[in-house]
């Protein structure tokens, strides 16, 4: 057994409260609110997994291009057959669309509120 194990993904924002629930109802997981508007956490079946932090004068990155980089970016699994309305539901949650998989990928390529690009993908096997 490992000494360390991993706590939260921490994601810079201007809008923590916001970015948190974005992600709480695209993942049907929760928020965890202490009541401060600097951290605020996501938790899910077994435990917090992600965080968002508030940054004063926060830039969102510029995908695909490196003037601002991405930093980091989420994948989420999806089933082949639930990839649309994967789609649908995280564009109707604020989420755009950049990058279709034009039925050559196994991904599709979004970005959030914020400007973080994550992507749905189909599950790899393990």
């Amino acid at each position: 057994m490992s000494l360390i194990s991993p706590g939260v993904v921490a994601v810079d924002c201007s809008d923590p409260r916001g970015l948190a629930q974005f992600y709480a109802d695209v993942l049907g997981w929760e928020v965890v609110d202490d009541g401060r508007d600097d951290w605020v956490e996501v938790a899910g079946p077994r435990g917090r997994a992600l965080a968002f932090q508030l940054v004063e004068d926060y830039r969102p990155p510029r995908w695909p291009g490196q003037d601002v980089p991405q930093q980091l970016h989420l994948d989420f699994d999806v089933r082949p057959e639930d990839m649309d309305e994967a789609e649908r539901k995280v564009v109707a949650l604020g989420a755009r669309l950049v990058q279709h998989d034009e039925g050559k990928r196994d991904f599709r390529v979004y970005l959030d509120p914020a400007g973080h690009p994550f992507c749905l993908c189909f599950p790899k096997e393990r």
